[in-house]
């Protein structure tokens, strides 16, 4: 398969004065996390990677001008490809050593993934082809030579703590399911949630090898609950607390039986 050089391998919007997105368009949507820039006073953040495909501070040096700290809302190679050109990392304690010890099965070539997985995938409803991504980086890029390279996490987080921005705090929320470390960054003051893959609005991963549904169910009722006025997630676009309903009623109705949106 012959695939064509890419003018720029990131894409990036300004959402507001104090968010930036930054997302990997020649990444199939399936792995093409939302890279979200965090503006603060005394110090910002970095949640979630990409891929690790092409240099992210390259693209986003433009961008930094002051401390920065790069977060894994959980370790998936779609979400913490970059994290090693970053000095400060924050991850949860449950996938700490999925961070400085990454996968040794990481791949761009979907023939190398197990026939269960891709079967899946494809049940949930992405589009997968031969290849994860539909461009090269660079003329010369070899897709055999790609991996999520270690990153040293020095924050561990969990629920509950705090990370201090000068101006502006965010929560950390646990919330496992879709894997064990899963977190999000909660806001109070602005009704803020950065997901990660807990929800976003596209099809959630719930029988990945990690998952977790019991789990899933437990976070699922939690987000149901939270005061959320925007939520950004690790995919796909950001939505406000009535699709969030949506989303969180339609995974309770699948996966639990017994639930009902009138008994909520």
């Amino acid at each position: 398969m012959t695939l064509q050089i890419a003018q720029r391998w990131f894409e990036i919007r300004r959402i507001s004065d104090n968010i930036t997105l930054l997302w990997e368009p020649h990444v199939i949507p399936l792995m093409r996390c939302n890279i979200w820039h965090v503006r603060g006073r005394d110090r910002d953040l970095l949640i979630d990677t990409g891929m690790g495909i092409a240099s992210l501070r390259e693209a986003m040096a433009h961008l930094i001008d002051k401390p920065i700290t790069a977060i894994a809302t959980h370790t998936h190679a779609d979400h913490v490809g970059s994290h090693h050109e970053f000095d400060d990392c924050l991850v949860h304690r449950l996938e700490a050593d999925g961070m400085a010890a990454p996968s040794a099965g990481n791949t761009l070539v979907t023939s190398e993934f197990e026939a269960g997985e891709l079967k899946m995938l494809r049940v949930a409803g992405y589009e997968i082809g031969e290849t994860l991504i539909t461009a090269l980086p660079h003329a010369g890029y070899k897709l055999a030579a790609y991996s999520v390279r270690p990153a040293r996490p020095t924050r561990i987080v969990e629920d509950g703590h705090v990370v201090d921005l000068g101006d502006r705090s965010f929560e950390i929320l646990h919330l496992p399911g879709h894997s064990p470390g899963s977190i999000g960054l909660w806001e109070k003051q602005t009704g803020t949630l950065f997901s990660g893959d807990a929800i976003y609005d596209g099809p959630l991963l719930d029988e990945l090898h990690h998952s977790d549904i019991a789990d899933y169910l437990r976070t699922m009722r939690r987000l149901r609950e939270l005061p959320v006025s925007m939520v950004h997630g690790g995919h796909d676009p950001s939505f406000g607390r009535a699709r969030l309903i949506e989303l969180v009623d339609a995974y309770l109705a699948w996966r639990d039986p017994g639930y009902s949106v009138a008994a909520s």
